[in-house]
């Protein structure tokens, strides 16, 4: 096993291990969502969302993708793909940092101390200029709106009520069906 590959399942297995509810996708450790909630004492406390991330092969020495995948009213968060800007990601990454860093740091930094000068989501920064009052109001609306538990429990629920559907299919046919049955 090589080194980013050994390094990729310690840094996985460190935020599976921590507080953060980690659900791997398609049963591999490059692609997982996890759970994450506002920072205390921001305008986003009490929300929780559900980020997805994605580890390029070159992990650690290439920055993991981050995207939030319910909505967030934010300058620096793309309101359709959930992108995330934040250059200590997406351009001044170091393999010093890990995914810990990412969930307990760098995220938590971005809702506190959102950057309008650099926006993915123009609408955001610039009530965030023009009225601060009004986007505080709009950031408190999305959390209440898009940002309960119940909005990142719903596709996984819908998830697993279709594997049931799919186990209850496969439990009604028997070994004693006989392939190719003719129409009545």
């Amino acid at each position: 096993m090589s080194s980013p590959s050994k390094r990729r399942d310690m840094d996985v297995m460190k935020l599976m291990m921590s507080d953060y509810t980690v659900e791997p996708i398609n049963d591999g450790i490059n692609e997982f969502n996890v759970e994450f909630h506002g920072p205390k004492e921001s305008l986003y406390e009490g929300g929780v969302w559900k980020v997805r991330v994605e580890l390029p092969d070159a992990y650690p020495y290439k920055s993991p993708s981050i995207g939030f995948l319910n909505k967030i009213f934010h300058p620096n968060v793309d309101e359709l793909s959930g992108s995330v800007c934040l250059d200590v990601i997406n351009q001044s990454w170091s393999p010093m940092f890990d995914l810990l860093n990412v969930f307990e740091v760098f995220l938590p930094q971005l809702l506190l101390y959102p950057n309008p000068a650099d926006p993915l989501n123009g609408d955001a920064a610039s009530l965030m200029l023009k009225d601060k009052q009004q986007y505080e109001q709009k950031v408190k609306e999305y959390c209440e709106r898009y940002a309960k538990r119940e909005n990142i429990t719903n596709t996984a629920e819908e998830e697993s009520s279709d594997e049931d559907l799919s186990d209850e299919q496969s439990e009604a046919s028997s070994d004693d069906d006989v392939a190719g049955n003719a129409d009545p």
